[in-house]
Order: C-alpha cells, then structure tokens, then sequence
C-alpha cells in the first residue's frame, strides 16, 4: 500500500503549532501502527524556501507547493500570514486541494480554503475570536463558531491551535484505529480526541466574569456546588437581590442567563466525572444536580448528541495497564 502523502502547507506568518501539532500526530502514528507507510508527511511552502513563522521561528520545509505529488490529506494552518492574502498562494492550495482525499484546515487556515471557494455551501468552523469575520467575508459559508472541529464531506476545519491535534487525531482514528490512536495522545500527553462537537470554550471561560462582587461570587458558588439547588430564587438569595433583579443583572453582567449558566457548569462537571472517575452514572447525575440519569441523558443528547454512557465509552482515556 502507498503511503498516505500528508501535505502541510507553510508560508510567512504561518502559526507554528498548527504546523507542528498535526505534523507530532500524523509522524507519531507511523511508529505507534508499526506501519513505515501509514502515513508520508511533507511540508511544502511557495518556493520551496524557508519561512518565518508569526513568533518568530523559521521553518525549512521539505519542497515547493508546485512540486508536491499525490495528496492524501492537504492541512492548511492558520497565523497572521492568512490576513494578508497570497493569490498564488489560494491557487496552489485550490489545486492541491482538487486532487486530494481530505482537506484540513487548523484555525485560521480556515480563511485560505474560503478564499480557494472550497467552503462554499458547507459548513466550517475557525479560531472563536474569527468566526463573525469569516462569515462576514464569506456569506456563503454556514460559520460554526463553537465546536473543536466539524467534518463536511471530505473537507474538515478545526479551531485554534490544540484543536488541530483533535482532529488529526480524529482522522488517524479513522485510518488506523483506536488503538494506535490512542498510543499516539499517550505519548503526546492528550486525551484521545474531544467530541468535535464539544465547545471551544468551558462555560466559565466562554461566559464574562459579573462585575459586581456578589455575582462573582455567585459564579464560584455555582462551579463549587453543580448539585446543590441552583435556581433563580436560590442563587438570588445568595445576592442578596430579588430573584427579577438577580436574573436581569445576571444575563447584563454575564452574557447568559443564570439557567443557561448553571446547566454549562453541570455539564461539564458530568463530562470531567465520565472522564476521570469510575463513578457509576446514577452518582454522576446525583452529584451534578441532575437529580436522574434520565435528566442527565436528556442533557448529554441535547448539547453533545450522546448518551453519557456513550460518551464515556468514546472519550475515557484507556487504562494503560499500570505503565
């Protein structure tokens, strides 16, 4: 079997990390498969020459965009160079992509597959503080600002940085499976994959912090009891604030409203559970406020589309065999 050609893409103001973190996972996984031909990764910049990235570190890559042969799967990275469009540039990636199994973009790279009209009338993600300019520039693209990566027939766009290492490592899932999957976020010290659809950003970092003193607190209170009785009427009591004050200032100071708060918190609280203990589902549930596992798989289908069992079986890291 030929080798999978990984084409990564680099040129000036490139964002280092989105060429390195894809680049660890798809070269990780030819060792961890014990298969010297999964995968064949190339880097290829216009020319041939040598780039600087955004902070600074230069990069040398393998050959010239215009001599790359077959392509499996073209990563296309983001930085500060994709601000300042190379219509060259657009051209090859157009090309490149034409002929290619899969198309990746990381962060920003998002823009360059825009402006190659390989995103029209599909659906794209990019970087969180990106996503109203792409859809902006490109009307014609359905932007999803929220999740870690989305997959649109072949063409796959992920958010900033890291989230780049989940999708390869999603796709080398796909490739090659599981297990060598998972070899590969051991040794690079990642869970396995988050859930694509899982948001950029925690509830606490996505929400704003409230200006006034008794909402922050109410804010901590609420991340340090997911189980304890988070109504309107209870926390609005732990302000100090009628429960209509309490709910207005909230949703003003904090961007959401206090129930949507509170069920971001529990989630997550349930998730990092699944996750990291062996605690039964009824636990879980009782422990994050749900009070049910049925309330909690009510919860889990709606904003991550499984069930929480299922999304333990998919994303609990492996035990490692006491290695």
């Amino acid at each position: 079997m030929r080798a999978r050609s990984v084409v990564i893409v680099v040129f000036e103001g490139v964002q280092s990390l989105d060429v390195t973190g894809p680049l660890e996972v798809f070269a990780g996984a030819v060792q961890a498969s014990g298969q010297r031909d999964a995968y064949r990764v190339i880097t290829a910049s216009p020319g041939g020459g040598p780039v600087r990235s955004h902070s600074g570190l230069r990069l040398l890559p393998d050959t010239d965009l215009a001599e790359v042969g077959p392509v499996h799967t073209l990563v296309v990275p983001g930085g500060e160079g994709t601000r300042l469009v190379d219509p060259a540039l657009v051209a090859r990636i157009r090309e490149l992509a034409g002929r290619a199994e899969r198309v990746v973009s990381v962060c920003t790279g998002a823009f360059l597959l825009a402006e190659a009209g390989l995103l029209a009338g599909r659906r794209a993600t990019t970087h969180w503080a990106y996503g109203e300019e792409l859809a902006r520039r490109f009307p014609d693209v359905e932007v999803d600002p929220d999740p870690i990566h989305v997959r649109d027939g072949r063409i796959a766009t992920s958010a900033g940085v890291t989230a780049g290492i989940d999708l390869a490592l999603a796709l080398v899932e796909e490739d090659l499976g599981r297990k060598t999957a998972l070899l590969v976020a051991r040794h690079l010290v990642v869970f396995l994959r988050r859930p694509g659809n899982q948001a950029q950003f925690s509830t606490q970092l996505a929400a704003q912090v409230a200006a006034r003193q008794p909402l922050r607190e109410v804010q901590r209170w609420i991340a340090e009891h997911p189980e304890a009785d988070l109504s309107v009427e209870a926390l609005a009591g732990r302000s100090a604030l009628s429960p209509r004050h309490f709910a207005r200032a909230f949703a003003a100071e904090v961007g959401v409203t206090p129930g949507r708060y509170v069920d971001g918190v529990r989630l997550e609280a349930a998730r990092r559970l699944l996750e990291d203990t062996d605690d039964g589902i009824e636990e879980i549930a009782r422990s994050c406020g749900y009070g049910t596992p049925e309330a909690m798989r009510r919860a889990f289908v709606r904003a991550l589309a499984a069930p929480p069992a299922e999304y333990r079986r998919r994303f609990r890291p492996e035990p490692t065999g006491g290695h």
